[in-house]
C-alpha cells in the first residue's frame, strides 16, 4: 500500500475533502470513488473521513492507496533499472525484449521481469508500463508503480529517441505525414492522408553517405511512428524487416529510447533519465 501524507494549508480552510483530493493531490475521479471504499483510504488526523467532511488549516489527511491484486507471472530475468522511488520504475529494455505477454510470448517480457523484480521486494503491483515501445525498440521505458502514478504521467512524458536510418541526413527537419493502418488485424502502418496526422522532429547528429544517426522526438505518438516516416523518406531504420530490408549483422530496428523527463507525481520534482544505445547499435554510429 501506499501512503500519501499532507498537511492542509489556508488555502484549503473550510473546503471539502473532495476539492483537495482533486485541486491539490490531483486524484483521478476513478481512483477517489476506489479510496472510499477501501477500509482507511481516506483518513483525516488518523479518523475515517468522507469526501464531503470540511478540512481545517493544520489538519492531517493520510490517502492509502492500495496495491493492485491483478500482476503479470514474475519472470526470473531483472530488469535493468534506471530510476526508482515509490511511484515510478524506469528500466531499459532490451531491444528483443517485448513489454506485454502475448500469444507467442509467455513469461519472457519486461512486465514479467518488472514483476519479478517488485516480487522479490516483497511487493505487488501490476505491470503499468506509461507508453510502449515496440518489441524490436530499446531503451527507457516508465513503469507507474500505483494507480495514482499512472495517471498522473499519462501523456506528460517527455521522450528522446535515437536511430540510425539508411540515408544522409545533415541538420534538423520535420515529417509531418499521416500514418494509416490499411489492414485493422496486422501491426503494419503506412504514410497515408487517410490515417492521423503524425508529426516527427529529427536533428541530425553525425553520417556517413548511407546511414545516419538521428536525435528524434514525437510531436504525436502513432505507433510505428518514426519506423513509417523514415520509411516515407526512402531511408527506413537500419534492420527494420517491416518497414526496411533484413540484415545479419543487426537483427531488430536501429531505434533506441535514450532519454525521458518527467514530473514526479507526487513531489512535482522534474526527474531526467538516460541511457546508452545497445552495442550493435552504439557500433554502428561509432563508424560515423
Amino acid at each position: 500500500m501506499r501512503t500519501l501524507e499532507f498537511s492542509i494549508g489556508e488555502d484549503y480552510d473550510g473546503k471539502k475533502l473532495y476539492s483537495f483530493l482533486k485541486g491539490s493531490v490531483h486524484l483521478s475521479t476513478k481512483l477517489v470513488r476506489s479510496l472510499k471504499r477501501t477500509e482507511n483510504g481516506l483518513l483525516v488526523n488518523g479518523l475515517h473521513a468522507r469526501t464531503v467532511d470540511l478540512l481545517k488549516t493544520g489538519d492531517c489527511v493520510s490517502i492509502n492507496i492500495p496495491q493492485d491484486e491483478k500482476t503479470a507471472v514474475p519472470g526470473s530475468v531483472m530488469p535493468d533499472i534506471i530510476y526508482e522511488d515509490s511511484d515510478v520504475l524506469v528500466v531499459n529494455k532490451p531491444p528483443y525484449m517485448p513489454i506485454h505477454e502475448s500469444h507467442n510470448h509467455q513469461g519472457d517480457t519486461l512486465a514479467n521481469s518488472v514483476c519479478g523484480y517488485l516480487f522479490e521486494k516483497g511487493m505487488s503491483c501490476s505491470f503499468r508500463a506509461v507508453g510502449r515501445l515496440d518489441k524490436g525498440t530499446s531503451g527507457l521505458v516508465v513503469c507507474a508503480l500505483n494507480s495514482h502514478a499512472a495517471a498522473r504521467l499519462s501523456g506528460q512524458i517527455e521522450k528522446t529517441y535515437f536511430a540510425l536510418a539508411t540515408g544522409h541526413f545533415e541538420g534538423s527537419g520535420t515529417i509531418d505525414k499521416p500514418i494509416f493502418r490499411p489492414d485493422p488485424m496486422k501491426t503494419y502502418r503506412t504514410a497515408d492522408d487517410r490515417g492521423d496526422r503524425a508529426v516527427t522532429h529529427w536533428e541530425a547528429l553525425k553520417a556517413s553517405e548511407d546511414l545516419s544517426l538521428l536525435k528524434i522526438r514525437l510531436e504525436t505518438g502513432r505507433t510505428h511512428q518514426i519506423r513509417v516516416h523514415f520509411a516515407f523518406l526512402g531511408a527506413p531504420l537500419l534492420g527494420d524487416r517491416m518497414y526496411g530490408e533484413e540484415r545479419k549483422d543487426i537483427t531488430h530496428q536501429a531505434l533506441h529510447c535514450g532519454e525521458v523527463n518527467f514530473i514526479q507525481p507526487v513531489t512535482g520534482e522534474r526527474i531526467s533519465c538516460c541511457c546508452p544505445m545497445p552495442e550493435d547499435m552504439e557500433s554502428f554510429a561509432s563508424k560515423l
